[in-house]
């Protein structure tokens, strides 16, 4: 049987490759803030149609808000709104760039 790759396997060799290593790090923050999102959400037991009933929106903004794979950046009151709903707040760091 041929010995298969893995994701973790093409991670890896794709981020050796300078230019995919930046572009993923600067993608980094705004994957794990919509990882976070989900995260809360699944563990208050809400759906995102449940979500968009706490917020007057409807599902399709919440699943684009949710989606790492959406061009539309989320306004910060938003984000702070969709947190607030669930019982959170979001705090905003800044760092040294590396």
């Amino acid at each position: 049987m041929a010995d298969r790759s893995t994701f973790g396997d093409f991670k890896s060799k794709a981020l050796k490759n300078p230019d995919v290593k930046a572009a993923y790090d600067e993608a980094a923050p705004a994957f794990a803030m919509k990882r976070n999102m989900i995260a809360i959400r699944t563990a208050a037991g809400k759906t995102q149609e449940q979500m968009a009933e706490l917020l007057g929106t409807k599902k399709s903004n919440i699943s684009r808000l949710e989606s790492v794979n959406s061009e539309v950046s989320p306004r910060l009151a938003t984000v702070e709104e969709y947190a607030r709903v669930l019982g959170y707040r979001v705090k905003v760091e800044f760092e040294p760039a590396p």
